[in-house]
């Protein structure tokens, strides 16, 4: 029987779990005070790291890629992250 922990070791990724890797990046997303996000999506799959949902701006987007990189710096970050700024609401609303 193949042991599968020498073979993970063995291509660079981590012995972990994928959901401990995708908690530890998503609490170190969570309490670094570059990105204090909380509604982005973490997924780990093998080596790699997706992360994806919506944030104000391309500057909060790259902490995002530093503070994954930085918390799990075994794992591949792929930022998927689309940015949607956010602007003034067309009409004025009336609340009654």
């Amino acid at each position: 029987m193949r042991d599968r922990s020498s073979d993970a070791n063995r291509s660079g990724a981590s012995s972990e779990a994928p959901q401990y890797a995708a908690e530890r990046i998503r609490r170190a997303l969570a309490v670094d005070p570059r990105t204090s996000e909380l509604g982005v999506r973490v997924t780990v799959r093998a080596a790699e790291v997706y992360l994806d949902g919506t944030v104000p701006s391309s500057d909060r987007a790259e902490s995002l890629t530093r503070v994954a990189q930085e918390a799990a710096p075994e794992l591949h970050v792929h930022n998927q992250i689309r940015v949607t700024a956010a602007r003034e609401p067309a009409d004025t609303e009336e609340l009654r």
